[in-house]
C-alpha cells in the first residue's frame, strides 16, 4: 500500500481493532513509516503538550523542562516495549514478528497525538471551570491508547484475552529489567572510561 494510505488506515484501526490490527499483520495494511510516523507525532504532541499548555491547567515550570528528555523518554518507553514483548511472546508460542510489533504498536499510540494536540490550542480557549473535559479527554486518550495495545498484544500474537493480560504483566517486568540492564552496562563502561583516562592521564604526567 501506498504510504499515505497507510496512514489513513490509523482511523480503521483505533475504531475497529480487532479486524484492524489483523488486517496490519495478514493484509499488509499498514507500515513501519507509518506505525514511526504516529509515534513521532505523539513524541512532539507531549512535548508541545508541556510547553504550550495554557498556563490555568500546565503545572510544569517551563524552565525546569527538557524536551529532550522528554523525546528520549518517550522513545525509549517505546522500543523498550516493542523488544520486552517480542522477548517475552518469543517465549510463550507469540505468532508475532517484531515488525509486526512496532507496526501495531505504532498504531496503537495514535489516539494520544488525535486528541491531546487539540486540547493543547483548547486550553487556551477555555476558562478555568470549564477546564474539567481537558483533564478527561487526556486521560481518555491514555486509557484508549492502553486499550488499542492490549488488543494488538492479543491479536499480533493471537493469543486469549488471559494469556494477553499475562503477556502484557511480563512484558512491562521485561522493560524494568532491560532498563537494570541498559544501566548496569553504561555504568560499567562509564567506570571503564574514567579508569582509562585516569591511567592515561597518570602516564602523561609522569
Amino acid at each position: 500500500m501506498h504510504y499515505f494510505e497507510t496512514l489513513k488506515y490509523v482511523f480503521h484501526v483505533i475504531f475497529h481493532p480487532f479486524d484492524g490490527f489483523w488486517d496490519l499483520k495478514h493484509e499488509k495494511k499498514g507500515s513501519v513509516p507509518a506505525a514511526l510516523t504516529f509515534v513521532v507525532l505523539t513524541i512532539i504532541t507531549l512535548a508541545i503538550e508541556k510547553q504550550d499548555t495554557a498556563f490555568l491547567f500546565n503545572k510544569n515550570k517551563l524552565s525546569e523542562l527538557n524536551v529532550l528528555v522528554d523525546i528520549i523518554t518517550v522513545a525509549l518507553v517505546f522500543i523498550l516495549w516493542c523488544v520486552a514483548n517480542w522477548c517475552t511472546t518469543s517465549l510463550m508460542d507469540g505468532k508475532g514478528k517484531m515488525v509486526e510489533i512496532v507496526t501495531a504498536i505504532g498504531y496503537a499510540v495514535f489516539p494520544i497525538p488525535l486528541i491531546r494536540l487539540p486540547l493543547v490550542f483548547l486550553s487556551h480557549l477555555v476558562t478555568m471551570d470549564e477546564g474539567a473535559f481537558i483533564k478527561v479527554f487526556g486521560i481518555i486518550s491514555l486509557i484508549w491508547a492502553g486499550m488499542l495495545v492490549f488488543f494488538a498484544t492479543s491479536v499480533i500474537h493471537e493469543y486469549s484475552i488471559k494469556k494477553t493480560v499475562v503477556t502484557v504483566l511480563i512484558t512491562i517486568l521485561g522493560m524494568g529489567i532491560l532498563m537494570f540492564i541498559g544501566l548496569l552496562f553504561f555504568n560499567v563502561i562509564e567506570q571503564m572510561i574514567n579508569f582509562v583516562l585516569t591511567i592515561y592521564k597518570e602516564i602523561r604526567f609522569r
